[in-house]
């Protein structure tokens, strides 16, 4: 009965939900709402529901099954025999693409596991994704008469500037009501997660604002939540004076202001998330992206913001992956960001020489190597729990770098995504072998 009543919940669930999208769309039918309208109804339904679910289920993998069939729910819905009808039609009107429906189940159930079900961590950045950017969304195809560019097409000043509000709003009320964090660090707490959400909102694509959004403001909460308020001012006018660094370096870099404000937003979290030794890999990944591109070219559409996406889904796996196993996770995030590293070299170098290939990637691997087992000294022994580590990163080098090397062209298209997949397939091996038959020296 444990478990069947649980799955009861469930199916309800995605019926309800279901039936939710029909009624939405039969009633936008008749009276003439626009497609944003109809999917917007849906985000906010959905997002309120999530918000209910750790108070409906008193164990996690409820949560995470009824999210899992879901998934499989809104990628049946895509079929284009049903895409264009019933319930799917209230979803999937919008002429673009995007991954939302998908991310926002990821979201839920990062949130839900980073969280540790902690009301405030939980609650806020959902209640900022459901309301804050459906205002925003509403607002701007509504009234929006500024518009922004961004690669993905226009947003609008008004859709973001009631964003910002509504969230200074949602930020106060949890904050006060959730917490007890002193008044005056409850204003500029509100203020920082309000701007920071903003940007995030205004400079994401393809849906990644369902999964980058809530993630944001929960990692300003966990790690800048308890800070004093002197240390809040000062990561307030640091990052105002690296938003305005950056804008003017953009166009130097040979970058869009609308990417360099997406890098900026990554290494901030990163910094967040972590200590500075733990995110040169991922700085040099960032670097080595940019240089891969302007020497081969990839075939897509928005490459620099495939690169941050692609970090921001290893970052936020492997993270996850930590909470939910109790294995902290540092080195094999280490190695997989140095086989990115390693590979985009050489792409970077397809064009040289066989033998200037060869020894460049050499140097470069035993560097990577050296530097980064140099780098871990800095971190607590603890974190670095796992046997033969070294082996594994060297393991992960000759991998990647070898692939791209042989096969440059299979990596023409999709690019980031193919070399996220290859640099992570021996460490998450390696890692999910040690979670399941245990460690041993």
């Amino acid at each position: 009965m444990q478990v069947l009543g649980p799955l009861l919940v469930a199916a309800a669930s995605i019926l309800g939900l279901l039936g939710f999208m029909t009624l939405v769309r039969r009633r936008a039918e008749a009276a003439g709402w626009s497609a944003e309208v109809q999917r917007k109804l849906v985000h906010v339904a959905t997002g309120l529901f999530a918000i209910c679910l750790p108070f409906l289920f008193a164990e996690n993998w409820p949560v995470y099954m009824l999210l899992g069939f879901t998934v499989l729910v809104m990628a049946a819905m895509r079929a284009p025999i049903l895409r264009g009808s019933g319930a799917s039609a209230a979803l999937h009107s919008v002429d673009r693409q995007s991954y939302g429906d998908f991310l926002l189940a990821a979201a839920v159930a990062l949130v839900l596991l980073l969280s540790q079900r902690d009301p405030l961590l939980y609650v806020l950045p959902l209640a900022v994704l459901t309301l804050g950017d459906a205002a925003a969304a509403l607002a701007g195809s509504t009234y929006g008469r500024r518009h922004f560019t961004v690669e993905d097409g226009l947003k609008s000043v008004e859709g973001s500037a009631i964003l910002f509000m509504v969230t200074v709003i949602l930020s106060m009320v949890c904050l006060l009501l959730l917490s007890e964090i002193p008044r005056q660090n409850v204003v500029i707490l509100g203020f920082l997660i309000a701007t920071l959400g903003t940007l995030v909102e205004a400079d994401s694509w393809r849906g990644f604002d369902n999964l980058f959004l809530p993630l944001a403001v929960l990692i300003i909460l966990r790690e800048h939540g308890a800070s004093p308020t002197s240390e809040l001012l000062a990561l307030a006018i640091v990052f105002a004076g690296a938003f305005a660094l950056f804008h003017m370096l953009a166009d130097r870099l040979g970058l869009s202001r609308h990417v360099a404000r997406v890098y900026l937003l990554a290494i901030f979290l990163l910094l967040s998330v972590t200590a500075m030794q733990n995110t040169v890999l991922p700085l040099a990944m960032l670097v080595l992206h940019v240089l891969a591109e302007r020497r081969a070219p990839s075939a897509d559409r928005h490459p620099e913001l495939d690169a941050v996406a692609a970090l921001a889904v290893l970052s936020f796996g492997w993270l996850a992956a930590g909470h939910a196993t109790g294995l902290n996770a540092l080195d094999f995030f280490g190695a997989t960001m140095a086989g990115l590293c390693i590979a985009l070299a050489a792409l970077a170098l397809a064009r040289a020489a066989l033998v200037v290939r060869l020894g460049g990637l050499a140097l470069l691997a035993a560097g990577l190597w050296a530097f980064w087992l140099w780098l871990m000294q800095a971190n607590l022994p603890a974190k670095h729990w796992a046997p033969h580590v070294g082996p594994l990163l060297l393991a992960t080098l000759a991998l990647c770098g070898l692939v791209a090397l042989r096969w440059p062209g299979a990596f023409r298209r999709q690019r980031m995504a193919r070399l996220a997949g290859l640099s992570v397939a021996l460490p998450a091996l390696a890692y999910a072998t040690f979670a399941l038959i245990g460690v041993s020296s």
